[in-house]
């Protein structure tokens, strides 16, 4: 297996660094439970509870670790880890599949905000895309 370079600033239990690898090699964002679950799945008794999952994530976030984000309409957090940058997804409504897009659709859009609507710095910015995998179209009825 690779090492792992842990970054600074916080105390890396064995704990933290088994959910750290979990979202450093997960695809997608993930939920705690999901977290949770592929613990279970890779270590059997990862031996705590989905609250444990939650305050690393918390810590996690707190350090800028994590982005953290959610459906439309559902109140799950799914995190990932802030690797720098940003990730924008196109969302499966059948599935639930998030497929990354390969770049940011809005990297050459620049939007002056006028002082009268309240001299707005933008520092970020997120987008879903909502739609139908290829395996979900075929499935659905015409």
């Amino acid at each position: 297996m690779e090492r792992v370079e842990y970054p600074a600033g916080i105390k890396w239990t064995r704990q933290r660094k088994d959910v750290y690898q979990v979202l450093l090699e997960a695809a997608e964002p993930l939920s705690a439970v999901q977290i949770y679950q592929r613990l279970e799945e890779t270590a059997g008794q990862c031996g705590y509870a989905v609250s444990t999952i939650y305050r690393i994530l918390a810590a996690f976030e707190a350090r800028g670790l994590l982005l953290k984000s959610s459906w439309m309409g559902d109140d799950t957090l799914l995190y990932e880890l802030n690797r720098g940058g940003h990730t924008h997804y196109a969302l499966c409504l059948g599935c639930r599949k998030r497929v990354p897009l390969e770049n940011c659709p809005l990297e050459h859009v620049h939007l002056h905000m006028p002082r009268a609507q309240g001299d707005f710095e933008i520092t970020g910015h997120k987008l879903e895309l909502y739609g139908y995998c290829r395996d979900c179209r075929e499935k659905r009825p015409e």
